[in-house]
């Protein structure tokens, strides 16, 4: 298998992994409010994520920066938490030309998730000559992940409504959920 395919899955994985489902939690607490006609938002609110945590998986590979791994393991499901609260109370995206909250949230949080995969990313880039192409490889397939996740739930939504469930509703439900399993996460990861 080529570097890009390698790495590419890795990234795939990395995002698709339900052992590990924090990113797809915070996919969720992210685009609960959206529906399928919204896919342009989604997909420029993903994409600033995966630039967040490019940017912060990027800087961690070249040692510019370091933060204690159970400090990152905390704030994870901190953000998660933080974008189903502001879901929560705020279940409608705003219809106004200005940034929304998300795409604030989305490359912020985004920020402190690629801390989070940095450590095993710098073990695998350790054989590499050039970290530039596997870096790039893995954020594609972190992005095209996310794409999976985003038209997976895009679909689901859209049967719920089909069925009759109110839009506002939906979008509280999957916050609330969110929000607990990111509360539960919290408290097994608290770090002091």
């Amino acid at each position: 298998m080529g570097s890009f395919q390698l790495y590419f899955k890795l990234g795939l994985q990395h995002i698709l992994d339900f052992q590990g489902f924090d990113h797809i939690l915070f996919v969720l607490a992210l685009c609960a409010v959206y529906v399928a006609r919204d896919w342009k938002k989604i997909l420029i609110l993903i994409t600033a994520f995966t630039i967040g945590h490019s940017l912060t998986l990027a800087l961690a590979t070249f040692n510019v920066i370091q933060v204690r791994s159970e400090v990152i393991e905390f704030l994870i499901p901190v953000t998660i938490a933080f974008t189903a609260v502001a879901t929560l109370f705020k279940p409608k995206p705003s219809t106004g030309r200005g940034i929304q909250l998300n795409y604030l949230f989305a490359v912020f949080f985004g920020l402190i998730h690629g801390l989070g995969f940095s450590n095993y990313l710098k073990a695998l880039l350790g054989k590499e000559t050039s970290i530039w192409q596997p870096l790039l490889s893995f954020n594609i397939g972190l992005e095209v992940g996310q794409i999976v996740i985003v038209a997976s739930y895009l679909l689901l939504t859209t049967l719920v409504n089909l069925a009759g469930v109110n839009r506002k509703e939906w979008t509280l439900v999957v916050s609330a959920f969110v929000l607990g399993v990111a509360c539960m996460l919290m408290l097994e990861t608290k770090f002091w």
